[in-house]
C-alpha cells in the first residue's frame, strides 16, 4: 500500500495563521512560519500554505510569506490563495512552492488548468475544491462547488467538476468540504469517497478532523481510501502532533512515512 500523507494546513489571512467553523468564525492561530517550522520538524509530509483571504479581497498571495514559510521547510510546500494565472503561479514557485493549489479562479477560467500543466506540468496543478452538500438528487447527495472562500454556490456540481478538472491538467485534488470544515465532527466520508472514485489522481481529504480515530479513517481502505490528511486545528491548538498521529494511524493499520 502506498504511504499516506499527514499535510499541516495553514489558513493565513493578513499574515497570520486563522482558523474558523465552516469557514466562518475565524480566530487568531499563530504565526506561519513558526508553526511551518513546528511542523517540518515533527516530521508533517508536506505543507499547505493557502492565503485564505487573497480571492475576495482581490489581493494578491502574500509571497514575502511564502518566501519566508519556504526557508523554515524542507518538504514539499503547496501555495494556494490568489493564484489567477500562471504568472501568479511562476510568482508562487520562485518563491518557494513546489506546487500550486486553485480553486475560485479555475472555476472562472477552467482553461487555466490546462495552460499550468503545461508550464509547469500535472503533478505542479492541485485543484481545491470548497464542496457543501446542498440537497438530494434520485436519493443520492448533491455537493456543489463554492468559490470566494466558500461564500459563493457557483452551481457547478462538485463531482463533475473534479472530472473535468483532472481532464484538463490538474493533477491532484484537495477536497474542502465546507459542511464539515473546522467541527471536529470528523471528514465527510461519502464527498470523499464520491470524488475518489471519480478521478485517477491523489486526493487531499480536508475538513473536520477532530479525533485520532477520524484521520485514520479517512485513509484506510474500508472507509474512503484518500491519499492524504489534511490537518489543521487539532495541530495548531496542541491537541495532537503530526507524531501521534501517526503512530496511531499505523496502529490501524495505515501506512505512514517516517
Amino acid at each position: 500500500m502506498q504511504a499516506k500523507r499527514i499535510i499541516p494546513c495553514l489558513d493565513v489571512d493578513d499574515g497570520r495563521v486563522v482558523k474558523g467553523v465552516k469557514f466562518k468564525g475565524i480566530q487568531d492561530a499563530g504565526d506561519p512560519v513558526d508553526m511551518a517550522r513546528r511542523y517540518n520538524a515533527e516530521g508533517a509530509d508536506e505543507l499547505t500554505f493557502l492565503d485564505i483571504g487573497a480571492s475576495y479581497k482581490s489581493r494578491a498571495t502574500l509571497l514575502d510569506v511564502v518566501a519566508q514559510v519556504a526557508r523554515e521547510v524542507f518538504i514539499p510546500l503547496c501555495v494556494g490563495g490568489g493564484i489567477r494565472a500562471v504568472d501568479d503561479m511562476r510568482d508562487a514557485m520562485n518563491a518557494g512552492a513546489d506546487k500550486v493549489s486553485v480553486c475560485t479562479s479555475a472555476l472562472n477560467n477552467p482553461q487555466l488548468l490546462a495552460d499550468m500543466a503545461a508550464a509547469y506540468g500535472s503533478q505542479c496543478v492541485v485543484l481545491s475544491i470548497d464542496a457543501k452538500r446542498v440537497g438530494e438528487k434520485n436519493g443520492a447527495p448533491v455537493w456543489r462547488a463554492f468559490s470566494h472562500g466558500g461564500r459563493t454556490d457557483t452551481g457547478v456540481d462538485a463531482i463533475e467538476w473534479a472530472k473535468l478538472a483532472v481532464s484538463l491538467g490538474a493533477g491532484e485534488i484537495l477536497l474542502n468540504s465546507i459542511d464539515a470544515d473546522g467541527t471536529s465532527a470528523g471528514y465527510d466520508l461519502a464527498l470523499t469517497k464520491e470524488i475518489l472514485d471519480a478521478v485517477p489522481v491523489p486526493v487531499i481529504a480536508s475538513g473536520g478532523a477532530g479525533s485520532l480515530d477520524q484521520i485514520a479513517d479517512v485513509l484506510l481502505p474500508s472507509a474512503t481510501n484518500a491519499d492524504a490528511a489534511l490537518v489543521a486545528s487539532m495541530l495548531h491548538f496542541g491537541k495532537t502532533t503530526i507524531g501521534e498521529i501517526k503512530a496511531y494511524a499505523e496502529k490501524k493499520g495505515v501506512t505512514v512515512r517516517w
